[in-house]
């Protein structure tokens, strides 16, 4: 019963280390940020979103918007490289995700 109780709490230690671990703050140093405008422009020009707001949350760039289809948008950027870190999407009622899958023609 002993064994047990020790190999539970070690695997729950392990556990738990693992997700304070995965972060999910931006840690770039404001000196080396990019304008939050050039953030727009990007988006606006590659991908056809129309963005509401971009605002930091936890050091990244947290922009909220719609696609070129008119799906709501949430997504977070490094704001020094402007790398996409995480994005959500809310599709319609049509549920087209043609735009987020890749075409078996571009393997």
């Amino acid at each position: 019963m002993k064994s047990a109780f020790i190999a539970s709490s070690a695997l729950l230690s392990v556990l738990l280390s693992g997700y304070a671990l995965a972060d999910d703050d931006c840690k770039d140093p404001v000196n080396d940020w990019q304008p939050r405008e050039t953030l727009r422009q990007q988006v606006e020009q590659q991908y056809g979103w129309s963005v509401q707001r971009i605002k930091v949350d936890n050091g990244c760039y947290k922009l909220k918007g719609a696609d070129r289809k008119g799906n709501a948008i949430e997504a977070r950027y490094a704001p020094a490289s402007l790398r996409l870190r995480t994005l959500q999407v809310d599709f319609g009622d049509d549920g087209d995700a043609s735009d987020y899958l890749a075409s078996p023609d571009s393997e």
